[in-house]
């Protein structure tokens, strides 16, 4: 979850690495570092807190480096400290390396180390690795590949045969400094191509104001750049062919465009995003009348055929989208379907089923449960004689240049631009498109429904992004006041019910992500089975009222809310005189069917959790603890 930036070329170092670290600060803001090679020398310089610390260590200080690497950190192993903050050097301060993710075996290298005189200073399992490239440069062994090529490049494949986990790496010598080392193993990492320079980074944002020219690189590979190229080799030692790709998006979308957080211009960006998917996915000209699908997708018609049952993996926003996308995929196309945590799924799988369609959900294509989860399916249903087909993955990403796209040949593309807030807004919105055509395309192939209710859908979902706008001109300034209500509260409660419970989870989970005040989601009819006993004149209840099948049910759960002296706001139908008279505080949003609904009831808790953290004061768009990519088990 750490940020990496690496650059060589024929640029000043310094610069470059702190903008990038910039673009990167959403991966974990507990300290930041960089290190340069100037002149025979390493110069390294780090800071605990936010990458502004680091800036103000570095002003004034001339560094003339044309390479360089830097770090910012989300803490896995040793506390947020300076000295725990990358670069890590070896004991001579000759070698300097950064790292995104986990040595599992640390404890047993370092002990090692330490027998044959190393020093260590940190409590980092990275420290290790410089240590033992260190080793290996004095003590070359007997394999020794490409040692007369690149000496420092040796090393570090020698050394990286020896780590146990998932990592990407970068790695500087002052004793070779021409070179710049990266290596990926179950952690992102690409390399971007320029006119004698090359750059590294953990995430292409760092990389897009310099060059759009970016190789991805894959498990298992170390590279070498200098200024005259890149070579890139197996960890075997065996050189590699590799392709870069040209990247379609620009710098200018990863700015805040005039607004004060990224939050808020991901939220206001969401009709936008929803325009995108449905251009992207659905046929422009179709009316029920055409004898064919009003999804444009193109996926292998073998992907789903004959499915029997659908299982998604995912976490966090996206298995709350995830949640809407199995009341979709059964109440819409009729197909079984169950959701898991990622991480839980990777240690208690369910029975393998026949025709099973398995879909992987990840804005950022890069959760490490996620692709663990769909790399175990993948090899337990081809190992299997009870699958009884051959293993069927979709992915569902923000990135389809990520690990997950080069993990599965079937790719949904969110279209949702690059999301800088660590608290998911408009990917979540964009994760949600993309269960309502899959989910139309599978009712088209089963004959599920009706071409008119088909027809219905699609006439109602075009209407979505104009609804959005309405929501977000109509509710900003209101919830803007509302929030400062609630800058004190401690504890809130969100409900909902049918397709809209999900929607409280991530009300909930949004509030607590960014304002730090203690938020839960129940279904509403459980309320009465518990969680009641909370309420009081102190705990805030809103809950989402959507007209349909369950509308007056949650407007009688919340009256239950409201006689134990509860605080109520309701997400509900404008101008709708039950709701008016049932809420204390009302959030309308236009009247929609109601299985798309949470497109628009989302909207109004996403701008309560943002008010009420920017009205205490906090970071909302890197909020303590947080990263926005979780590369880590």
């Amino acid at each position: 979850m750490c940020g990496i930036v690496g650059y060589i070329g024929t640029q000043p170092a310094s610069g470059i690495l702190i903008e990038g670290l910039r673009k990167l600060e959403y991966r974990g803001y507990d300290s930041a570092g960089v290190a340069t090679i100037s002149e025979g020398q390493l110069q390294r310089t780090r800071a605990k807190g936010k990458l502004q610390n680091l800036q103000v260590k570095l002003e004034g200080l001339e560094d003339p480096a044309r390479v360089g690497i830097g770090h910012t950190r989300w803490a896995t192993h040793g506390k947020p400290e300076e000295h725990n903050a990358h670069p890590h050097t070896d004991s001579k301060e000759r070698i300097a390396v950064v790292q995104n993710g986990i040595i599992e075996n640390y404890r047993e290298l370092r002990a090692e180390l330490k027998a044959k005189g190393h020093q260590f200073r940190s409590d980092t399992d990275t420290e290790v690795i410089p240590h033992l490239v260190a080793e290996y440069l004095a003590h070359p062994p007997a394999d020794n590949q490409l040692g007369r090529q690149s000496p420092l490049l040796e090393a570090m494949r020698q050394a990286v045969n020896r780590l146990q986990g998932a990592f990407a790496l970068a790695m500087v010598s002052a004793d070779f400094p021409d070179e710049l080392i990266v290596v990926r193993q179950q952690a992102p990492l690409a390399i971007g191509f320029g006119q004698g320079e090359f750059f590294c980074a953990s995430d292409t944002p760092a990389i897009v104001p310099y060059t759009r020219a970016v190789l991805p690189m894959d498990n298992g590979e170390i590279a070498r750049l200098t200024p005259l190229g890149a070579e890139v080799y197996a960890f075997t030692g065996h050189r590699l062919k590799k392709h870069p790709l040209t990247l379609n998006w620009n710098p200018i979308m990863v700015e805040k465009q005039g607004f004060k957080h990224f939050m808020l211009k991901e939220i206001y960006e969401q009709p936008g995003v929803v325009r995108a998917c449905l251009e992207a996915y659905l046929d422009e000209g179709w009316s029920a009348d055409q004898q064919k699908s009003p999804v444009t997708m193109a996926i292998a018609p073998a992907l789903l055929a004959d499915l029997q049952h659908i299982q998604i993996v995912a976490c966090g926003t996206s298995w709350h989208a995830s949640l809407v996308g199995k009341h979709l995929l059964e109440q819409l196309a009729g197909i079984p379907t169950s959701v898991h945590y990622a991480s839980e799924f990777r240690y208690a799988p369910p029975p393998l089923m026949p025709n099973t369609l398995t879909i992987g959900v990840t804005q950022s294509g890069e959760t490490a449960d996620t692709l663990a989860a769909l790399e175990m399916e993948q090899k337990r249903r081809s190992e299997s004689p009870e699958a009884a087909d051959q293993p069927r993955l979709l992915g569902i990403t923000n990135r389809p240049e990520s690990s997950l796209g080069r993990l599965l040949p079937h790719i949904i593309d969110t279209h949702a631009g690059i999301e800088i807030g660590v608290a998911a807004t408009k990917t979540f919105s964009a994760q949600l498109m993309a269960f309502y055509v899959l989910a139309l395309e599978l009712a088209y192939q089963r004959q599920t429904l009706t071409p008119a209710r088909l027809e219905e859908i699609v006439t109602a979902m075009r209407q979505l992004p104009a609804q959005m706008e309405l929501v977000l001109e109509s509710q900003e300034r209101y919830i803007e006041e509302l929030a400062h209500e609630f800058s004190e509260t401690q504890d809130f409660i969100f409900i909902g019910r049918g397709i809209n419970y999900p929607i409280a989870l991530e009300g909930a989970l949004k509030l607590k992500e960014i304002s730090y005040i203690h938020a839960e989601g129940y279904p509403a009819g459980e309320m009465k089975h518990g969680p009641i006993a909370l309420l009081d004149e102190k705990v805030p209840v809103v809950a989402i009222a959507a007209p349909g099948s369950v509308y007056e049910k949650v407007l009688s759960n919340a009256q239950e809310a409201k006689a134990r002296d509860a605080q109520l706001i309701g997400v509900a139908p404008m101008n709708d005189a039950d709701a008016e008279e049932t809420f204390d505080s009302l959030l309308p949003v236009p009247v929609v069917d109601e299985l798309l609904s949470p497109v628009l009831t989302v909207i109004p808790l996403q701008l309560l959790a943002y008010h009420i953290a920017a009205r205490r004061g906090l970071d909302v768009d890197q909020p303590r603890n947080l990263a926005k990519s979780v590369t880590v088990e």
